[in-house]
């Protein structure tokens, strides 16, 4: 099945315009390589092979697409950022709810958290001889935080202050505010927290910690991480005992950048390959969230309401091929109209199991007949092209899965820091059967939903 990709460059020169990858070839959605520098290596692989023809929204064809359907009640799934406020956390129902085929597909991020949080935990307990490394008595922390405004980062965050016991109550909460730096202990955002071994106390304290980013306004930001570790470095020396980290694309940075060479365990959160790989050279740990069921999920749910099926199908309750999920996998949250896929912690006890993250779910690996299933067509956007989990590992899921379920999906690659440059994009929904949104920031859901109601 051909895939169609867009050109940052094209959008730039063409207004509206969609280019489409003439090869025919699945590759990841590529956008504005400068805005995010951390993944030139991944973006020089994206683009390599393949030549590219563009073809604006006017002149696509409208085939396929959902009749005479209004786009307001067209299929709509949010994935991987809720929409949501976020200064609050509180969801926005307007944008869940935007019509009755309206779904979100995340995580469970609470869990996620927890696990994240008890993961560093028990390895500094099972490593006391010799996590301390200036044997002070204080086991040092750094924190890179992806986006002070978005929930899945404020959770983790959380985790790991609450697991470690630094955590203090802010608005019946943990504080998840940055803390700069903080090696005196006396910073507000945290406190110092302790754990006992064998008999022995020993303080835990975050000697810093700061949103990860750049200058152009992209979070989560790799290249600002590794930045942030050589500064941390130079300043704290060998207080710092561990590094935690809200994704492995900022985990990996530091790691590669000074953690590995100074034997100082990194504990990441997306089970990427490189990170997993990396846990067999040192990188402690990482959380598997599932994103072969979330990215299966994803496309799933737009089926079900594009086929007019109960949305169960081929999720708790088998389809006519027999895809179905276990309930220990994902949970389903009617009241949010969201889906969470469920975590697992990635150690060096079980990483071998999870060395390859593109590949798909064997329980929903199954064909669906296009003679009951007929081919429809997509638009998925992903906020930032460079994202390391979500162009390396997500979106190689979702071309394997789109396939299955005879979706024809256009893939479009934001830049990570303007909602414009992705809606720009998005000149003719009408010529699409169903849309995937993933937004640059949570609170912007009305962005899109205002297109759709044009």
């Amino acid at each position: 099945m051909k895939k169609k990709f867009v050109s940052m460059t094209m959008a730039v020169l063409m207004g509206l315009s969609l280019a489409a990858c003439g090869s025919g070839d699945d590759k990841p959605a590529t956008d504005n390589k400068d805005a995010a520098e951390e993944n030139n290596a991944e973006e020089s692989k994206t683009d390599e092979g393949g030549s590219e023809e563009s073809k604006t929204d006017e002149g696509s064809s409208d085939e396929g697409a959902s009749g005479d359907a209004a786009n307001k009640d067209k299929p709509l799934v949010w994935f991987n950022r809720q929409p949501s406020n976020s200064s609050t956390g509180e969801l926005d129902m307007a944008a869940l709810s935007f019509n009755e085929d309206t779904y979100y597909v995340g995580f469970d991020a609470n869990q996620g958290a927890e696990l994240q949080g008890t993961m560093v935990k028990d390895y500094i307990e099972a490593n006391i001889d010799t996590i301390d490394r200036n044997g002070d008595g204080v086991i040092g922390y750094v924190l890179a935080i992806g986006d002070i405004g978005h929930n899945d980062s404020i959770a983790r965050t959380r985790g790991i202050r609450k697991a470690l016991g630094t955590g203090v109550e802010k608005d019946g909460d943990i504080n998840s505010d940055p803390v700069g730096t903080n090696t005196d202990g006396k910073q507000a955002a945290v406190q110092d927290g302790s754990i006992e071994v064998n008999g022995k106390k020993y303080v835990v304290r975050e000697l810093a910690s700061q949103e990860m980013k750049n200058s152009a306004g992209a979070t989560w930001d790799a290249a600002t991480a590794g930045n942030a570790i050589g500064t941390w470095s130079s300043s704290f020396g060998d207080e710092i005992d561990i590094i935690a980290s809200n994704n492995d694309g900022m985990g990996m940075s530091m790691f590669n950048a000074w953690s590995k060479d100074n034997n100082v365990p990194t504990f990441g959160y997306d089970a990427n390959s490189d990170a997993v790989a990396a846990i067999a050279e040192g990188y402690g740990g990482t959380i598997s969230q599932h994103a072969d069921v979330q990215a299966y999920l994803t496309l799933r749910v737009l089926r079900n309401a594009l086929d007019g099926a109960d949305i169960d199908t081929g999720i708790g309750t088998a389809d006519d091929a027999g895809n179905t999920l276990s309930d220990d996998v994902y949970v389903y949250n009617a009241d949010e109209r969201s889906y969470y896929a469920l975590n697992v912690a990635v150690t060096a006890d079980n990483y071998q199991d999870f060395t390859d993250s593109t590949k798909i779910y064997e329980p929903v690996s199954k064909q669906l007949d296009e003679s009951a299933h007929p081919s429809k067509k997509v638009w998925l956007n992903i906020y930032n092209a460079s994202d390391n989990f979500l162009s390396s590992t997500y979106q190689p899921l979702l071309q394997n899965y789109d396939d299955i379920l005879n979706l024809d999906v256009d893939y479009i690659g934001g830049d990570g820091q303007t909602e414009s440059n992705i809606t720009n994009r998005l000149g003719n929904p009408a010529q699409y059967d169903a849309f995937a949104i993933n937004m640059v920031k949570t609170d912007n859901a009305a962005s899109y939903t205002a297109l759709l109601n044009q």
